[in-house]
């Protein structure tokens, strides 16, 4: 037998707007943080890094430690010597270091300088954040040896240096040929540009294919950005 039951009064529902300015009202404020120092990173311990001087680059490095020394320790607020015994630059984070990663720019710096990089263009490395070095070897794009080596090498630079100034100029990059040894600082795309400019020259192309491929892609990068 069925009974009849009475419909009990559902209770009136919160909007989830109302429930939402309830609980920020009455919940606990989240708290915030500062940002730490690089000194109170790693249990407050500094931070070093370490570059290598080869043989070659100790008279430029004498001659240029003061350009060197001045952007890293004033403006970087980083420790710096020079380790005569192990023959290697030691860069340390101080307590008033700003910015934890203005080390790791630093000794991408000095390494610049002491891949044959000019002052001017490795104290960029300091001011700007998408900036890089990359590098290869000859034979990393095509086994020569003899003479064929060095009329790769003769077609990298062109005559006076021309050819490497105009990838230079046209790509926005530098570049320094050291024997066999290619090393390119600049931004991620105008490197690869560059480079592929660079492979093509160790591979045979004449300088004037790659000269009229470069402006093809100069003017596609300068429409894009």
């Amino acid at each position: 037998m069925e009974v009849d039951r009475a419909p009990t009064a559902a209770a009136p529902r919160e909007s989830s707007s109302a429930a939402m300015a309830v609980d920020a009202a009455g919940g606990v404020e989240k708290p915030r943080f500062d940002a730490l120092m690089p000194s109170e990173m790693s249990g407050g311990r500094p931070q070093y890094r370490k570059v290598q001087v080869p043989s070659h680059r100790f008279a430029p490095l004498k001659k240029a430690w003061l350009e060197i020394y001045t952007p890293v320790y004033e403006h970087m607020k980083v420790d710096i010597r020079m380790n005569l015994k192990a023959k290697r630059v030691e860069l340390k984070t101080r307590q008033d270091t700003p910015d934890v990663s203005n080390l790791q720019k630093c000794a991408d710096f000095v390494h610049a300088f002491m891949l044959g990089f000019d002052i001017a263009d490795a104290v960029a490395l300091l001011r700007l954040d998408d900036l890089y070095v990359d590098s290869f070897e000859i034979k990393d794009v095509k086994t020569l040896r003899g003479e064929h080596l060095s009329r790769a090498i003769g077609r990298l630079s062109g005559k006076g240096g021309k050819t490497k100034y105009a990838i230079e100029n046209s790509t926005r990059t530098r570049i320094v040929i050291a024997d066999t040894k290619i090393h390119i600082l600049g931004s991620f795309v105008n490197i690869k540009v560059a480079r592929d400019s660079l492979c093509s020259l160790i591979l045979g192309s004449p300088a004037g294919k790659v000269y009229s491929k470069l402006r093809a892609v100069s003017a596609r990068l300068a429409e894009r950005y």
